[in-house]
């Protein structure tokens, strides 16, 4: 059966063992399987400090990291998304897992996701930033168990606590394949009424909520999977304004989300050097 690696850590009166919280006589809960707050592959290096505050945070770094893509290091559902301005966590957003579990990400450039939204494990949240009480882009970093921050934990092992090490992130890792599809992007109320291929690059897919009328628009790259490359969506509604969300992110634009009932739409989309702009269409 192989050696069992055990993760036990105190915490109060409770006793995490191999990924599972023990409260007092035998009450449990599930701790999520957190993975790296960064695309598949991808090398950060992390540093705890006695001084730092909290002390269990991580402090993530590499070169040139401003603007590069924050991601989800488990599937839950947006419980705050703050902006501090110039002191303590500037922008940042947290994350209910569930069972008294929260993640946080701080010092954000952008953030990319709004309260009661649901993401997945590896779905783009924000992008790494100096925002705050910041002296350089970085990306600030807790586990919490009932709002009392703990010692991370990636990928089943304990970050190193205390000192700097490098860690390559398993988060969302499918091969060559895009782990992400436009229904998921959007949301499960989404269905798929069109869509147009980006060369060889991506596609561009437009969804309907039938139930609030409203389209989004999702651009699913097909190359340079888990690497932040160009690609963007954009959607427009016929006498409104275009709204776009592009830059350089690893798995896809989007969501771009419009009210759109009984209304023509013009969308689109890029990835790499293909684009693909529509005529004002599909106007149910």
């Amino acid at each position: 059966m192989g050696k069992v690696r055990k993760l036990m850590t105190l915490v109060g009166t409770a006793v995490v063992t191999a990924g599972v919280l023990v409260v007092g006589a035998g009450v449990a809960s599930a701790a999520p399987s957190f993975q790296l707050p960064f695309p598949c592959n991808q090398v950060w290096s992390g540093q705890t400090r006695t001084n730092h505050s909290p002390a269990n945070a991580v402090d993530f770094n590499r070169t040139n990291d401003d603007g590069d893509p924050v991601v989800a290091a488990a599937g839950g559902t947006v419980s705050r998304v703050a902006n501090e301005g110039s002191t303590s966590y500037g922008r940042w957003i947290e994350i209910d897992h569930g069972s008294g579990w929260r993640t946080r990400y701080a010092h954000l450039s952008a953030q990319r996701v709004s309260v009661g939204q649901s993401v997945a494990q590896g779905a783009q949240i924000g992008n790494v930033g100096n925002t705050g009480g910041s002296t350089g882009a970085h990306l600030h970093f807790e586990e919490l168990l009932n709002g009392v921050a703990q010692r991370a934990v990636f990928n089943g092992a304990t970050a190193l606590y205390w000192g700097t090490k490098n860690y390559t992130s398993n988060n969302r890792c499918s091969g060559s394949s895009n782990p992400y599809t436009a229904e998921e992007v959007c949301g499960s109320a989404f269905s798929q009424i069109d869509s147009a291929a980006l060369g060889t690059a991506g596609r561009v897919y437009l969804m309907y909520n039938a139930s609030t009328g409203s389209n989004c628009v999702a651009t699913i790259k097909s190359t340079s999977i888990g690497s932040a490359s160009s690609v963007s969506a954009f959607l427009e509604v016929q006498g409104g304004t275009r709204t776009t969300d592009s830059g350089s992110f690893a798995y896809y634009a989007g969501p771009v989300t419009k009210s759109a009932a009984a209304k023509c739409v013009k969308w689109g989309g890029s990835a790499g050097s293909s684009t693909y702009t529509s005529a004002f269409e599909h106007c149910g």
